[in-house]
């Protein structure tokens, strides 16, 4: 399936209706009407799951004084309208409790690929929407299409280390994403914490959070964190080595002994024991 293919036809009849609209062109169909909201059926492949309610307040309260600036986009279905673009903005109307709503009703057929497709391409252009939402549109329209984030690049206008990075959110743990999508912490904070498992993850978060920590001083806590966990893992293997050693060693010498760093101390019990001893040197 080729990525973009439908999107065409809609968008001209956008650019129509809204040159109908301002009066540049005369159009022979009224595109753009008054529709009931409660006759609008959300689209169904809509990946976007979080809404900022503060930010749809601030939408409602300026549709109720200006009026709505830039209408949606819904596919006629009979005895009802299949909504393609503006979720937000229907919702917002929604919440001002305007029973109508301004609408261009596409003329098109449209299969529900094409319907995800729009949605996905929707979300990815808005620029609000938060990066955990942006990072798993770029991954359907990865999978459902099967294309290289060079390819995706080229879509939806964004360089390849951008789609990369966003993409590496989803290596996060849902907790710290969850963070992410309320605003707790940055992209930029997350983008620090990948590479840590689970746990440290958290830890990490929390931190960022409850100390209200920056993006530096969150690099310098992740550097130190990381240095330590090397630390750890050296200390590790120096103990599993000496417990080795002193196991060989156990083995090879019917003596006591201990192992203190850069030194062996061996005990003699008496004369004969180091006798035996320098008889197993070799000569």
């Amino acid at each position: 399936m080729a990525l973009g293919r439908g999107l065409g036809a809609i968008l001209e009849e956008v650019g129509q209706a809204y040159e109908s609209e301002m009066g540049f062109s005369r159009a022979s169909n009224d595109q753009i009407r008054e529709i009931l909201v409660s006759d609008i059926t959300p689209n169904p492949y809509q990946p976007r799951k979080h809404f900022d309610q503060e930010a749809l307040i601030e939408l409602s309260e300026s549709i109720k004084r200006h009026g709505l600036l830039q209408p949606i986009i819904v596919i006629d279905k009979g005895d009802s309208y299949l909504l393609v673009a503006g979720e937000r903005r229907l919702k917002a109307h929604e919440l001002a409790k305007i029973s109508t709503i301004k609408a261009i009703v596409a003329d098109v057929d449209i299969d529900d690929g094409k319907l995800r497709e729009l949605a996905l391409i929707e979300n990815i252009q808005r620029e609000n929407l938060n990066a955990v939402e942006l990072a798993h549109s770029y991954d359907e329209l990865i999978k459902v299409y099967s294309i290289t984030h060079d390819e995706l690049s080229n879509v939806v206008h964004k360089s390849r280390s951008q789609i990369t990075n966003t993409l590496r959110l989803l290596a996060l743990s849902d907790y710290v994403q969850s963070k992410l999508i309320y605003g707790l912490i940055s992209q930029g904070h997350a983008k620090i914490l990948v590479g840590f498992n689970e746990a440290e993850q958290k830890l990490l978060v929390d931190t960022i959070i409850g100390q209200k920590l920056s993006v530096r001083e969150t690099e310098s806590l992740a550097k130190n964190k990381k240095m330590q966990s090397v630390k750890n893992i050296a200390t590790k293997d120096e103990e599993i080595f000496m417990e080795s050693y002193k196991n060989n060693l156990t083995k090879k010498l019917p003596f006591t002994f201990k192992v203190k760093k850069n030194r062996l101390e061996i005990h003699f019990k008496n004369d004969s024991e180091i006798q035996n001893f320098l008889n197993m040197l070799p000569k």
